[in-house]
């Protein structure tokens, strides 16, 4: 085990033992069942609360996300250790009012929590989809550009460039019906890349036309579809 996650564990069980020694020490008298119910929910809040960096959706707005689940589950097991604290300290007799007050506390926490954790998933996927397309047009504008470098003829180079400057200021926007036509320009770049090591021009000529049309298509039909 690492020296920081045996620290964290330490940390995170300071509060755990403190509480529980006030709460044994102190209750000189036998507690009542709303007593034992808000030491269940104060300890519920507390784990919630160390437990919150596992729901967190690892992507490039991890900070963001972490921080406004955090601050739920901090709020959280603050008002639930504030009432959980009154209802032991007044102990009544019936245990009904701690037991539906906690609860519902509870309840609304859940709800909060898991709304802001399908709003995280469905921020994640925009930009997991985002990322994708930059790679698409960023990645096959590099293959191209490579390309052209690696030809010293006049025509090749000219018709290479134009098919770079039309992929690389296409927008990067795109959509589920792009996909194949997408897949097609990739593989042409990258079958381009064969073809331009045989050495005939022709069909060099001819891959990057039909990269072309592929390519003006796609912008094509981008525009139909928004």
């Amino acid at each position: 085990m690492k020296k920081t996650n045996f620290l964290w564990i330490i940390l995170n069980l300071i509060f755990l033992v403190i509480f529980n020694v006030f709460f044994f020490i102190l209750g000189s008298i036998e507690y009542k069942a709303s007593a034992w119910i808000s030491y269940g929910f104060i300890h519920f809040s507390y784990f919630m609360l160390v437990f919150t960096p596992l729901l967190i959706r690892r992507s490039k707005s991890t900070a963001v996300f972490g921080f406004s689940l955090y601050s739920i589950s901090v709020v959280y097991f603050l008002i639930e250790f504030i009432t959980g604290i009154a209802f032991i300290i007044i102990s009544p007799e019936k245990y009904t009012v701690a037991l539906l007050v906690q609860l519902s506390i509870a309840g609304f926490y859940g709800i909060i929590l898991i709304s802001n954790m399908i709003a995280n998933e469905h921020t994640s996927n925009i930009e997991e989809k985002r990322q994708s397309q930059i790679s698409f047009i960023k990645d096959s504008s590099v293959k191209l550009k490579g390309l052209m470098e690696s030809t010293n003829d006049k025509d090749i180079k000219k018709k290479i460039e134009k098919a770079y400057d039309a992929i690389s200021s296409s927008p990067i926007k795109s959509q589920r019906e792009l996909m194949e036509i997408e897949y097609n320009i990739f593989q042409i770049v990258n079958d381009l890349e064969y073809v331009i090591q045989e050495d005939n021009k022709e069909k060099i000529i001819s891959y990057v036309d039909s990269l072309l049309t592929s390519i003006n298509e796609r912008n094509m039909k981008l525009k139909t579809l928004n």
